[in-house]
């Protein structure tokens, strides 16, 4: 069942079964639901590979497609009970499948070629280079990233030949989905592999200021036409945690907004909101107004609208219009034809009459065959072929009309599978092993970090493209060892300065990128720059890191989030690496968190939250486009080395560290000296869930 070319679809959330019914009959066009494991909501209901196949018919049934969400990072170990859950998908004739792993993207691709594929907004894309790389993957769709002003929805719109799908209505993550490991790092519980804690919505403090990671809910639903006509292809609500009444009324509001009429953003808000709604990174007012937490008042307010909501969700309202042809003739069985335009239905029934008083004719007829509540169909023509005096009585006309449409029903019901490919699996490229110890490598935030014994004492360096457009020289400097990393949230009215600069400090000596987005990628082999792929990619499988040198990383760094057992028995066609020191990034944010009441204010580009225990959480900014939150506890491995020795490199991860710092640091790494004070062996050593 293709996308609808007459208007964007209403894209709902699918927890369970409840919630499925309450978005099919308040008038979805389509919903997403996750099975029961890799999915990016695990704590949902979901649904079973096992009936997943009744459930596309029955939506099939009623005009809705489903995308099935595969959405989460994988290791090694769990890919053949991944596959089952794809075949699973793939047999059931879902109308795509939603996924954030670049592996598993590919494997789907190879294994089922004609499945529509979805890329997740875990992915981050949020700009053009990322949006037309998606395109040669093979992808169908893409998520847009919820930060995204309308003129970065527009632009990407236009410059794609993929559908876009914009979530409209629903909660915001605090950081850019996929980039938050907030989750895994305070309570081993992965975002990236649906099973995130929300410490976001903790009383963080920032200057006075309460739950300063927590944002409101999102709502675009009263301007769904205007998002129409900057091409995009979906609004999708947020929500597969939430009840029926909560689905009920966003697709509600969501399907009064594209009929014209006004939503009910009040009864939106009652249901659940946190203290009102926010439309702050459309508009691109990102400022302390787009924060909120859910009070007392929120939650007294969703009680007093269930009732009038769960009553929108009993009873099925028939919105597929069906044609219909009856004929009564002497001594045969009336019949009935039934047709949606692309199925046809007869069914015959009793004998017709000669009538005693009045005749069955075309008026009575409708009156019969037009009553079809429960199901999801309404009469749109009746054609009536009735010979003269005879008599059809209205029970048997009633019942002529269930068996006819219980027939479409089923006929519409029927799940085509996707066939799989009979190629056989690909030879497995033989794994890069290192020939000797890892190399260390600096990474720096600033020029200034780059001391003597940094530059002496790193195999490799890499600094930001901004602190390398303000020093070149220092390409010549370091004697081709330095990479330029690039942003990794780069919006399209900044890719054509980002592109310059990489043609610019290419013709002064860079040859490598270090790329965390595909968007990246794209950008710098569009300069002709040498890839390395980022953590930021999320890379923790093998086919991970397969798909990585097909889009010509040279070599990777891995996910934070990937332990060492995973690590150690990746095959992987390209050299491979770690953050082996650092205050790992938790979030990346758009909207910061440090920020006053009169914005950025002189701010120098660092400070800092406090959790509830009263520890400092640093924030670096990165030239006022976009900031991390790092981690307060350095990752320090400087002690266990050796048990690394299956990488090619360690990265030492340096951000507000002093130049001093880095030196002493570096040492430690050198030498192998055991930390002291607070620090982390970040996730490493223990099992995510």
């Amino acid at each position: 069942m293709p996308p609808s070319q007459q208007h964007a679809e209403i894209l709902a959330p699918a927890g369970g079964e409840a919630q499925l019914r309450a978005a099919v009959t308040c008038g979805a066009d389509a919903v997403y639901l996750g099975l029961r494991g890799f999915n990016a909501r695990a704590g949902a209901e979901n649904f079973a590979e096992s009936t997943l196949a009744q459930t596309v018919g029955w939506c099939h049934a009623r005009g809705v497609r489903v995308y099935v969400t595969l959405n989460t990072l994988i290791t090694d170990r769990e890919l053949p009970r991944w596959l089952q859950s794809l075949d699973a998908v793939a047999a059931a004739g879902a109308d795509g499948v939603i996924v954030q792993d670049l592996g598993l993207a590919g494997v789907i691709r190879r294994r089922y070629p004609t499945l529509p594929l979805h890329a997740s907004t875990q992915m981050s894309v949020h700009n053009l280079a990322g949006a037309r790389q998606l395109e040669q993957l093979g992808f169908d769709w893409v998520v847009l990233a919820r930060e995204l002003t309308a003129a970065e929805i527009g632009a990407i719109c236009s410059g794609t030949s993929l559908q876009c799908e914009v979530f409209v209505h629903g909660a915001l993550c605090m950081s850019v989905s996929g980039q938050c490991y907030l989750s895994s790092m305070l309570g081993e519980r992965s975002g990236n592999r649906g099973r995130c804690a929300q410490p976001c919505r903790l009383n963080f403090q920032s200057h006075g200021r309460s739950h300063a990671l927590s944002l409101k809910d999102l709502t675009l639903t009263d301007r769904l036409r205007e998002l129409e006509s900057l091409g995009v292809a979906s609004f999708k609500i947020e929500g597969r945690l939430k009840r029926p009444e909560y689905v009920a009324a966003a697709v509600t509001a969501c399907r009064d907004s594209l009929e014209g009429r006004t939503p009910d953003l009040e009864t939106l808000r009652s249901v659940f909101s946190r203290g009102g709604f926010t439309d702050g990174y459309y508009t691109g007012r990102r400022d302390l107004s787009m924060f909120g937490v859910r009070s007392r008042e929120d939650t007294a307010a969703t009680a007093g609208v269930l009732g009038r909501l769960a009553s929108l969700t009993r009873n099925e309202v028939g919105h597929l219009p069906v044609d219909m042809a009856l004929t009564l003739s002497p001594y045969a069985p009336a019949s009935l034809c039934v047709t949606d335009g692309a199925h046809r239905i007869t069914v015959t029934g009793e004998v017709p009459q000669t009538a005693i008083s009045r005749p069955t004719d075309a008026i009575l007829a409708r009156r019969a065959l037009e009553k079809c509540g429960g199901t999801p169909f309404y009469l749109q023509r009746l054609e009536c072929r009735i010979a003269p005096g005879l008599m059809l009585p209205l029970s048997a006309l009633n019942r002529l009309r269930a068996a006819a449409l219980n027939a479409l029903e089923e006929a519409r019901s029927v799940v085509v599978p996707y066939p799989r490919s009979q190629q056989t699996a690909e030879e497995p490229a033989g794994p890069v092993r290192p020939a000797g110890a890892p190399q260390l490598r600096c990474r720096l935030s600033a020029a200034a970090q780059l001391t003597p014994a940094v530059r002496r004492g790193a195999g490799r360096l890499s600094l930001p493209l901004s602190e390398l457009a303000r020093e070149p020289q220092l390409l010549e400097a370091c004697g081709g060892r330095l990479m330029a990393e690039l942003p990794l949230f780069c919006p399209p009215q900044q890719e054509e300065l980002v592109a310059e600069t990489l043609l610019t400090l290419r013709q002064q000596g860079l040859r490598e990128a270090l790329c965390g987005n595909l968007g990246s990628i794209q950008l710098a082999r569009q300069a002709g720059l040498a890839v390395c792929g980022d953590y930021g990619l999320n890379l923790m499988n093998s086919a991970a890191l397969k798909q990585a040198a097909a889009l010509g990383c040279r070599e990777a760094t891995l996910s934070f989030e990937c332990d060492r057992a995973a690590a150690r028995a990746l095959q992987s066609p390209i050299p491979f690496g770690i953050l082996a020191y650092g205050h790992l990034p938790l979030m990346l944010l758009r909207n910061c968190p440090g920020k006053t009441a009169a914005g950025c204010g002189d701010c120098r580009g660092v400070s800092h939250i406090t959790d509830r225990r009263g520890e400092a959480f640093p924030l670096q900014c990165q030239g006022r486009q976009y900031t991390h939150l790092l981690n307060p506890r350095p990752l320090i491995l400087s002690d266990r080395l050796p048990e690394w020795d299956f990488c090619h490199f360690l990265t030492l991860r340096f951000t507000v560290e002093s130049p001093r710092e880095c030196d002493k640091i570096l040492k430690m790494y050198q030498t192998g000296a055991v930390p002291t004070g607070p620090y982390t062996r970040g996730l490493y050593y223990r099992s995510l869930k």
